[in-house]
């Protein structure tokens, strides 16, 4: 079992490593050395902080204001 980074939450551990394991199955590199399926290389990745471009979006006041 790979440990969640406490920076992400669980959702968000699971979007981006299910994302990076396409990726993976698609054909790119692995950052990481070892033998291991894409799920489990792409959760690892991503605990060790090896992939790129996670943000967390800003929301504004005005988008999270309720409609009447």
């Amino acid at each position: 079992m790979v440990a969640r980074p406490a920076h992400l939450n669980a959702y968000e551990f699971v979007a981006v490593a299910a994302l990076r394991a396409h990726q993976l199955m698609d054909g790119c590199v692995p950052h990481l050395a070892g033998e291991h399926k894409a799920t489990t290389m792409a959760q690892m990745e991503v605990a060790a902080g090896k992939v790129l471009g996670i943000t967390i979006p800003q929301t504004s006041a005005a988008a999270v204001a309720p409609i009447l």
